[in-house]
């Protein structure tokens, strides 16, 4: 998973980037990259590993002078945590410049790297990203969509795309519409971002969604766009809605919040708690469903764990040691609101359990007498092939323990999660046109010829 921001039209377009990616840092937190293109059409570039700030500084966006820049935040899924791997990629060739930023995973980019690699390409990084890149520069096509459509025939998987050529941003999302990818403008110019929180940051108000199987593009001329020939049943990400998106976007046309106090809410007519004295949630992703099981339970929403937050999310630490440590340091609990109490505690999902089993033993230090586990989400079976980095089926808890099991594993007296047709039922514009394939192993492409999970995210 990751963040990309685009900007066409604005004096400051890195500067805008720079602040947008803001925005977009929960999407990606191993690196952090700007490319702008000035009015003589030369494109510059910076990329750091790390958070955006730690890295992208003020005085550097000074050095990326140009009315268009798009930007990339990085967790990756395809292609090992390294500066090479950062993005944006940015390219010459024969007709100038490409750079390019992608969030999503290419199921088919082995195959096609191999192709590339016996006519004579040679790669730069590992990432599935740079496939494009290198279909992008061997186009005949004229208008820079156009290139963009050619590159993309017969690529599958999970893509949302911002692009520069010559003097024109492309936007682009696959034709199953797995992540989200939105429009908006700001002033005479335009934004395109992941989610709509980054376009609220930069004073940008929406424009439109970008279709799933649409290119966009945006030069002197305005804005125009063609549809790829290549339709796909709608496969949108429900775990955007579940966790990834920041509660207050809109993602696939919904309230993040909205749909994650609907799916508490579910939760709790589900699977109820007889006798608990409180719910609290695993912040900060959880807090809106807490606060929807908490409504429909009536019980008291508390403040058991505080989240330290200079500490980045668990979840897309690329390593099982990087997630036990942040787990140490961003957690402490309440002692006065857990004190012999019978306490719900609502997390999002559970995927390897350790950072689970983590939190209970500290909720029991802390003196909860009974700790009931609600989970927002069906369990999670299955590694995901669109672009969140979920491990292999064998490190999945639930792939491999009984519902008993996994409560006995974890250290909790009850567990219970939200049924499929309840998590469908709940999110916006539910219960079809969703990719669930981690929890009901309903995948709607073939898996990549090298399961990226197991091959240490390398291409």
């Amino acid at each position: 998973m990751c963040g990309i921001f685009g900007v066409y039209g604005r004096p400051d377009a890195a500067t805008i980037t720079h602040l947008g990616l803001y925005s977009l840092q929960h999407r990606g937190q191993e690196s952090a990259g700007i490319v702008a293109v000035d009015g003589e059409s030369v494109a510059r570039g910076t990329r750091r590993m790390g958070l955006v700030s730690d890295g992208l500084t003020a005085r550097e966006m000074e050095a990326l002078p140009g009315h268009m820049a798009i930007g990339h935040t990085r967790y990756s899924t395809a292609g090992s945590s390294v500066l090479e791997n950062a993005q944006p990629v940015l390219a010459r060739f024969k007709g100038g410049h490409i750079a390019l930023a992608h969030n999503g995973n290419l199921t088919n980019a082995t195959e096609i790297r191999g192709t590339l690699e016996n006519s004579g390409s040679i790669f730069a990084s590992t990432m599935d990203s740079e496939v494009i890149v290198h279909r992008l520069a061997r186009t005949h096509s004229g208008a820079p969509e156009h290139m963009l459509a050619d590159a993309l025939d017969g690529i599958e998987g999970a893509y949302c795309l911002t692009v520069l050529i010559g003097e024109t941003l492309l936007a682009a999302r696959d034709p199953r519409g797995f992540r989200p990818l939105v429009v908006g403008r700001l002033g005479d110019g335009w934004v395109v971002a992941s989610e709509t929180c980054a376009l609220d940051i930069v004073g940008a108000s929406l424009h439109c969604e970008v279709a799933p199987g649409e290119i966009i593009a945006i030069d002197s001329r305005g804005l125009r766009s063609i549809q790829l020939t290549a339709q796909r049943p709608l496969s949108r990400c429900v775990f955007e809605h579940v966790y990834f998106a920041r509660p207050d976007s809109y993602v696939f046309s919904g309230s993040v919040d909205r749909a994650r106090r609907a799916l508490g809410r579910r939760l709790a007519t589900e699977s109820p708690a007889p006798g608990a004295d409180l719910v609290f949630a695993v912040p900060d992703s959880s807090n809106a469903a807490a606060l929807g099981y908490a409504e429909a339970s009536g019980l008291p929403l508390e403040l058991a764990l505080i989240r330290n937050h200079y500490v980045g999310r668990t979840f897309i630490q690329p390593t099982q040691a990087g997630r036990d440590a942040k787990v140490k340091v961003k957690y402490n609990a309440v002692k006065e609101v857990l004190q012999g109490r019978s306490v719900v505690m609502v997390d999002d999902s559970i995927v390897r359990g350790t950072t689970t089993r983590g939190l209970v033993a500290l909720v029991r230090s802390a003196g909860a007498r009974e700790v009931h586990m609600r989970v927002s989400s069906p369990p999670i079976t299955g590694p995901c092939y669109y672009g969140i980095d979920t491990p292999n089926r064998e490190e999945l808890i639930a792939a491999t323990h009984s519902l008993d099991e996994i409560a006995a594993a974890i250290g909790v007296d009850s567990l219970g999660y939200l049924s499929l047709d309840g998590m469908l039922n709940a999110v916006p514009g539910g219960p079809h046109g969703f990719c669930h394939a981690c929890f009901s192993g309903a995948y709607p492409t073939a898996a990549p010829l090298v399961d990226l999970h197991r091959a240490g995210k390398d291409m």
